[in-house]
């Protein structure tokens, strides 16, 4: 396995910039350059100077899409050591009522690059673990995909791949575990088909619909 060295991956995150791209791409969803700098409040010339060194470093891709290119993070990987890296910060500060609706927002329900967190994520893995659907740990043994669609009432397309069918991700606001894995991103897929919640084009936080809440409310979550 290559990958950067460890000096090319401090200079790549150096720039608090860098950073705060990589935190705006953990919803998982690919962005264009543009879409990015609006995000972060600064000029698509610079936003390209900063994706382009996170390329370099192996942190983000870039997808062709017709004549737009879209930023997306690499790998699962780059997402767990970004959001790790979340964790020990503090949430920033507050001074408008826009960021404190956001902060909310965030809070509230997210993705968490391809899985549900949030307080939402917190309390879907705690009505698992309670219906002895999920072990404490949230480890992937004695797991029936069927069973927790069933006692979801959703349809879980859970897909093969090398990754863990269940982990523990701890989640950045709350500091309490959501499910990952598979698991956590095929939950996530299955309520946005359902349309239990919609993404947010602003950040990655997740709006609850209001099907979405009158299901929610008669799962008690």
């Amino acid at each position: 396995m290559t990958g950067p060295s460890l000096e090319q991956l401090a200079q790549a995150l150096a720039e608090p910039r860098r950073l705060q791209i990589l935190q705006e791409l953990l919803g998982g969803i690919p962005l264009p350059v543009g879409a990015l700098a609006a995000r972060l409040g600064i000029a698509p010339s610079t936003t390209t100077v900063h994706v382009a060194r996170l390329v370099g470093a192996g942190l983000l891709d870039i997808e062709q899409q017709g004549r737009t290119r879209l930023v997306r993070i690499a790998d699962p990987a780059v997402a767990e050591a970004v959001e790790a890296v979340l964790r020990l910060t503090g949430e920033p500060q507050v001074s408008s009522w826009a960021a404190s609706d956001r902060r909310a927002a965030m809070r509230r329900a997210r993705s968490c690059y391809d899985h549900l967190a949030g307080d939402l994520g917190i309390a879907v893995a705690d009505r698992l673990v309670e219906q002895g659907l999920l072990d404490e740990d949230l480890s992937s043994a004695h797991v029936d995909v069927d069973d927790i669609g069933s006692a979801l009432g959703l349809v879980l397309p859970v897909v093969e791949s090398p990754r863990p069918l269940v982990r523990g991700c701890l989640d950045w606001t709350a500091r309490r575990p959501h499910v990952a894995g598979r698991l956590g991103a095929a939950l996530l897929e299955a309520m946005l088909a359902a349309g239990w919640v919609t993404r947010r084009s602003e950040d990655r936080a997740l709006r609850i619909t209001p099907v979405g809440a009158e299901h929610l409310e008669k799962l008690q979550l």
